[in-house]
């Protein structure tokens, strides 16, 4: 089978693939709430013939397309399917139809690209050996994530998947290319919670009560010293705050505050030692302060590692589907990814697709009310997904 034939048949299906697009973006569902994008999924799946589950781990879908001797070997292609509660500021067509929440993360090009390559394998299923099982996952951005619940109820089960692959958009790389990166990828995501109480008071007389706020902030400071002092110089580590709630007034100490911050890190053994010093630290500068700290660390995705054998055969199949000057080196981010949970059940990788346009100015990054890609991105995703599936099909 040529990379040709691939292009082919996926370029036969981009208006289709773009109105499908189109669709999920302006209906976008949160976490654990896609329940009308699964049922969408679910129909055009009946309309192509192509048998499936529903209901997995909620809202997610699985089926298998089999080949010829679909017992030799099993490969499977995995999209997300939520999207953000974020409220989409994209003067488009296709913007979203709900308040509040969007595809700010790309979710709906992933089940786009995996749609058309189900569909082109479909009507390949004669010219291959082996099963491609897809894989539709609901709540990706939120823990404790759906990855691990789809594991729980035997999605790399029956077949046994041998061989794991997932895309996503990457806006920091042009459409029509796409990356990858062999070994640690991306960072495990912790949710540190701290609650400091005391008695709080009147702001002009700070003598008779204990300072929450005074005291929170040295916690802050402090805990810095695990990512400048704690940590091994060889592994990453972020350790950031991004919310504060202190109920009090101008003239007024609350007797209680509430941080909310993030962990990231490369290393098991790193992150369950950070996590001890993270709360040693907040309990004794709250002591020092009068003062208690509550630590609650909600242990969220693991690090993201691409198996070498797997990256490396994925990467050459995409020089030979895309040449080799729109396959690029990633690097490693400390951003977060419960792929890694399938990363950790079977060989694979996760690798990224382009959808940067300067000269259309689709430049936005992920997360942002502003996020779009090019197009182009769509037939691209869909075409390597299909080839990647096929040519480990035939190793």
């Amino acid at each position: 089978m040529t990379s040709s034939l691939i292009r082919e048949k996926t370029a036969q299906l981009i208006e289709e693939l773009t109105d499908i697009r189109h669709h999920l973006h302006q209906h976008p569902e949160l976490s654990f709430h896609e329940k009308e994008t699964a049922a969408y999924i679910s129909q055009l799946l009946t309309s192509w013939g192509i048998d499936h589950q529903t209901g997995i781990a909620g809202h997610g879908i699985v089926g298998v397309i089999k080949g010829q001797n679909p017992g030799k070997c099993t490969i499977a292609l995995r999209a997300d399917m939520d999207a953000l509660p974020i409220t989409e500021s994209n003067q488009v067509s296709y913007k979203s139809m709900r308040q509040g929440v969007m595809h700010a993360c790309g979710h709906d090009v992933h089940m786009t690209c995996l749609l058309g390559a189900i569909k082109i394998l479909n009507g390949l299923k004669s010219e291959f050996t082996g099963s491609v099982k897809f894989i539709f996952q609901p709540a990706e951005e939120t823990l404790p994530g759906g990855a691990q619940q789809m594991i729980i109820e035997g999605v790399l089960k029956n077949p046994d998947v041998e061989m794991i692959l997932g895309q996503h958009v990457f806006p920091e790389l042009e459409a029509g290319k796409a990356g990858f990166k062999s070994g640690d990828y991306m960072a495990s995501s912790d949710e540190i919670n701290l609650i400091i109480t005391g008695k709080g008071g009147h702001g002009a007389m700070p003598q008779k009560f204990n300072d929450t706020v005074l005291a929170m902030a040295q916690i802050i400071v402090a805990l810095q010293q695990i990512v400048s002092r704690k940590a091994p110089t060889q592994i990453p580590t972020v350790l950031s705050f991004g919310k504060v709630i202190a109920d009090g007034a101008h003239n007024v100490i609350p007797s209680e505050v509430i941080v909310k911050g993030t962990f990231r890190t490369f290393d098991e053994g790193w992150r369950t030692k950070a996590h001890q010093l993270i709360e040693t630290i907040a309990h004794h500068t709250a002591e020092a302060f009068g003062v208690r700290c509550e630590v609650v660390i909600d242990k969220g995705y693991p690090v993201v590692i691409n198996h070498p054998d797997e990256t490396k055969l994925v990467r050459e199949a995409a020089i030979e589907f895309l040449g080799l000057e729109n396959v690029v080196e990633l690097e490693i981010r400390t951003t977060a990814e419960d792929f890694g949970y399938f990363l950790q059940q079977v060989p694979g990788c996760f690798y990224r697709l382009g959808t940067r346009n300067q000269s259309l100015n689709i430049t936005s990054n992920l997360h942002t009310n502003t996020f779009n890609i090019d197009e182009k991105a769509i037939e691209t995703g869909t075409g390597l997904m299909t080839w990647l599936a096929l040519q480990r099909l035939e190793k």
